[in-house]
């Protein structure tokens, strides 16, 4: 037996299992308990836990962690790399002092520290990975704008261009199929053919949907062939997100995961163009070719995703451990991160196990509401999700080609128009990808939502500009700067971050059924969006209708204050921590703190600062009464 040059020999007792002469995976020393666990019923037990970001290897005496870490890899068969996996766990034990750790080489050294000075220094492995889930994401923001230009064509030639109800159907039936069956199919997905699989079969039905929608001949035949492109898009969009979030390192995850909007809005600027492409084409060949244009990188992406590997943190869920390891040795620079990462994620993963044994779907759906940690990030991801939708942006993606027709475009010119919005919504989701992981998905929220409004309100009212002159160049140009101006500021905020923090807000034992929950909600209401908004369009006329959405992103911009914790760059593991401080608490806080802002930019006042919030939610009560100088 290789002994670690870490510690002395953890010597087997006369009753192990090896003395014993019985198998491994026969032995009472096997199951998950034998792990040193920390007490999970005395944590469940407490009145409150603060934030401070408690570590489950926190505490641990060294020898007792030694000898964990022994019988970790003597169970898995990784003796050959104990000693890796000691220091990693050393390091995972301690991180903020494990460069000066003794144990460590000056390589190992070095390459701990270089994780956070050049965190994008990264195995090409991972940016292969990252592109696939792009590519994937392209596929979803073609499925959504490819219809924009065709519905102002096939709407009237499969006769239901004045019927509200009939447009509405066909042209939100994809986000019908994804609130009511998608999504919900990403559970047992998952479960069943992990995350590659999943992604590969949702990638496959939009293919075939692709092609169906071509082919239709009628609306009830174009309804069920979108309604069936809604299950790809569904499962898709809950798994993308959450593999790329499981496979990322901690300092880049939020930009990686981010990738998914980004490359949506990718993927909606070419239906865009597509639209415009095939603009000249005969009338009813036209609007063909435009839905099924999108049938190309779903192909690409089935092709290349067996390529990529599997999520760690599933292969550890599903007990695949050696696995895991040799995955996550692809996916990170060094074996010993790899060792970290790994043991650090299989300690939580066992803590999970430990609460959530013999819990079904039903019950851990149930857990979303019931647990408090879970309902808080049930709650925050609800806000995030459903405010995408009704901050409006899905109005200009759907149905922008006839809203610039309704201001005085021509069609071929409207179409153009729209495929300015698509090009707007991708250029300005790159700074985000800077932005996300420093200055946080919090912040780029606050920031956004009072602009979304203001532009959404120039958009509306333009429409008051000149009204009797149906070409009105006046009432042309503001309409388009409010509506180019409104996906300027979306992309970078609303745009990424909704995704970005569901993939990563829920623990891992409920992570599927959490991201289904999160990605039901967006579809949900991109349904009700896509549906109702040629009623509200009939009803308040468009200064009417886009003021309803200025109105809820308002709204938004206080719900996400009040109720959406931040959750930057910090591991999966560590995001318990941020989601069990109270929800009167974090609300009690942000008001405090939204009020000290004010006084201190807009009335000038010199304050104290308020102190860290995650360092004393226990005197939050008492922040900011006496701050002022």
């Amino acid at each position: 037996m290789k002994e670690s040059g870490i510690v002395g020999p953890v010597h087997e007792t006369s009753g192990s299992s090896e003395n014993r002469g019985e198998s491994p995976m026969s032995s009472d020393r096997e199951k998950p308990e034998t792990a040193h666990i920390p007490d999970v019923e005395s944590r469940k037990d407490r009145g409150h836990l603060n934030a401070i970001f408690d570590n489950p290897l926190a505490g641990i005496p060294r020898e007792q962690l030694m000898k964990d870490v022994h019988e970790f890899c003597r169970r898995f068969n990784l003796m050959a790399d104990l000693e890796t996996f000691q220091k990693g766990a050393l390091i995972s034990q301690s991180p903020e002092t494990a460069a000066t750790m003794p144990e460590l080489n000056e390589s190992e050294r070095e390459s701990l520290i270089r994780e956070k000075t050049h965190k994008w220094s990264q195995p090409w492995e991972l940016y292969f990975l990252a592109i696939m889930c792009s590519l994937a994401a392209a596929v979803q923001g073609m499925d959504e704008t490819v219809n924009n230009g065709a519905q102002a064509i096939y709407l009237d030639i499969l006769g239901i261009k004045n019927s509200d109800n009939l447009t509405g159907l066909v042209v939100g039936a994809p986000y019908l199929a994804c609130a009511v069956l998608g999504c919900w199919l990403t559970e047992p997905l998952n479960r069943y053919f992990a995350r590659r699989g999943t992604i590969f079969i949702s990638c496959f039905i939009a293919a075939i949907a692709s092609v169906w929608e071509g082919l239709c001949n009628s609306w009830v035949n174009l309804f069920i062939a979108r309604f069936v492109l809604g299950l790809g898009i569904g499962s898709k969009s809950s798994t993308v997100p959450v593999y790329a979030a499981e496979c990322s390192p901690a300092p880049i995850r939020g930009a990686l995961v981010m990738m998914w909007q980004m490359w949506t809005a990718f993927g909606i600027m070419l239906g865009n163009i597509m639209g415009v492409a095939f603009m000249h084409v005969s009338r009813d060949l036209s609007w063909r070719l435009m839905l099924g244009s999108t049938v190309v990188l779903p192909l690409i992406v089935c092709s290349q995703v067996y390529f990529c590997p599997e999520s760690p943190r599933w292969l550890i869920e599903h007990n695949k451990i050696e696995k895991a390891y040799t995955n996550f040795k692809i996916l990170r620079p060094t074996e010993l991160q790899a060792a970290r990462d790994l043991y650090y994620a299989y300690v939580g993963v066992e803590l999970e196990r430990k609460i959530n044994r013999g819990k079904n779907f039903f019950t851990m759906f149930f857990e979303l509401f019931s647990v408090p940690r879970n309902r808080r990030a049930t709650l925050a991801t609800w806000i995030v999700m459903f405010m995408q939708q009704f901050c409006g942006v899905n109005v200009i993606a759907y149905y922008s080609t006839t809203i610039f027709q309704d201001s005085g475009y021509s069609l071929s010119t409207a179409l153009l128009a729209s495929m300015g919005t698509g090009i707007l919504n991708w250029v300005f989701a790159l700074p985000a990808v800077l932005t996300i992981d420093t200055w946080g998905r919090r912040n780029l929220l606050l920031f956004t939502f009072p602009f979304l409004a203001i532009f959404l309100l120039w958009a509306g009212f333009s429409f008051w500009i000149d009204a009797s002159n149906p070409t009105s160049k006046a009432r042309v140009g503001m309409v388009t700067t409010g509506m180019y101006l409104f996906e300027v500021f979306y992309s970078p905020g609303e745009g990424p971050v909704p995704f970005t923090y569901s993939a990563e807000a829920f623990p891992l034992h409920v992570r599927e059924v959490g991201m289904s929950w999160a990605t039901a909600t967006t579809w949900c209401f991109n349904f009700i969006l896509s549906f109702t908004w040629p009623h509200l369009l009939s009803a308040f006329k468009p200064q009417g209708a886009f003021g309803w959405y200025a109105a809820w992103c308002i709204i938004g911009w206080f719900l996400v204050l009040l109720f959406v914790p931040e959750t930057k760059a910090l591991t999966l593991e560590e995001l318990d921590q941020v989601f069990s401080v109270s929800t009167r608490k974090h609300a009690s806080y942000q008001m405090k703190n939204a009020i000290w802002h004010f006084r201190v930019w807009v009335l000038r006042r010199k304050l104290e600062p308020l102190p860290s919030f995650y360092q004393g939610t226990e005197h939050l009560p008492e922040v900011g009464d006496n701050t002022e100088k």
